[in-house]
């Protein structure tokens, strides 16, 4: 059995197909971000998987999770069983007080967040709450959609839009290069100069156990970093990190392939290096997305969010050279 309705009329889980013409508000939202509002309550884990395994069409083409949507576009979304959900049940009042504690301004247009690191900007792959479950479960009343993603260790500005017509005109922004995202960032070594420009193309790929990795590639996207040092160190430098572009582990691909890794970084960083920083206090990823800026028609937007606490903490442990143990041979 199929059923054929419209983009905005969502109902949820349904028993057989559904064949959903997008209306024109729908215009270039990402099809992942599409069926997560349109299928309330399950997980995005299994967004992906149907996504993964082509259940999901577009005009009769198989879709990708990053796949925008256009006006007129015919979606094909699969029965989704109840028996599949994996109702999580509802987030600890702790995880709900941190969450509207992180909240740095709100308007009717969009709430942003400090987000904390540890905390993923949505669910799936075994998480059962990011940040915008959290925000949806404190918030029942808002019609919040996340504009954009933060790395799951990376603290600092997430913004989320509070109205649709918010939600695109932010994206479309973003996508023509013209907001601004400023990160704060620690980094292997000292650079040869005060200022770096990376443009090198991103190819994402997913492994078998689902891991994302990110390398440097020809045939990947253009994706360029600008670096600005604002203090050396011994051992590492801080970074003030510009990027005009958003692709996956862009900033911590760039770092390694210059030579010059993210402190803290498990994935695409130095071992010996990472070991060493854990002397100076360090317990996560330094990296940290300080300021947000854009214009939307008349209206600017400006949104910053200081380095937290635990970073301070190594900043200040670099600059008196105190670490947290002797060093060996010292």
């Amino acid at each position: 059995m199929k059923t054929h309705t419209s983009a905005n009329n969502a109902d949820g889980v349904s028993g057989g197909v559904q064949l959903v013409k997008i209306d024109d508000d729908r215009i270039g939202q990402r099809i992942d971000n599409f069926l997560s509002g349109r299928l309330k309550g399950v997980p995005r884990s299994l967004v992906y998987r149907i996504l993964r395994t082509g259940q999901v069409r577009i005009n009769g083409r198989r879709a990708k999770p990053d796949t925008r949507l256009s006006a007129g576009d015919e979606v094909r979304i699969p029965p989704v069983r109840v028996a599949d959900r994996e109702d999580p049940g509802r987030p600890a009042d702790g995880q709900l007080n941190r969450i509207e504690e992180a909240v740095v301004h709100e308007d009717r247009d969009f709430l942003v967040l400090d987000k904390p690191s540890g905390v993923a900007s949505h669910g799936g792959s075994g998480i059962s709450f990011g940040a915008i479950e959290l925000l949806r479960a404190a918030r029942p009343r808002d019609t919040l959609e996340l504009v954009h993603r933060l790395d799951r260790d990376t603290s600092g500005i997430l913004v989320f839009s509070r109205r649709r017509s918010a939600l695109t005109a932010l994206q479309a922004v973003i996508r023509e290069g013209r907001a601004s995202k400023h990160y704060l960032a620690l980094l292997q070594g000292r650079l040869p100069r005060a200022r770096i420009t990376v443009n090198e193309p991103l190819r994402k790929s997913i492994l078998q156990g689902g891991e994302r990795m990110v390398r440097v590639d020809a045939a990947g996207k253009p994706s360029v970093s600008h670096l600005s040092q604002l203090q050396q160190f011994a051992e590492a430098t801080l970074c003030e990190i510009n990027i005009e572009t958003g692709r996956t582990h862009q900033i911590r691909v760039h770092a390694s392939h210059i030579g010059h890794a993210l402190a803290g970084d498990e994935k695409y960083g130095d071992r010996a290096f990472n070991q060493r920083m854990k002397e100076f206090r360090l317990k996560r990823l330094f990296l940290h997305a300080a300021r947000f800026e854009f214009e939307i028609g008349d209206r600017s937007f400006a949104f910053s969010a200081p380095l937290p606490p635990e970073l301070t903490r190594v900043i200040d442990a670099l600059e008196s050279g105190t670490t947290k143990t002797p060093r060996k041979g010292a």
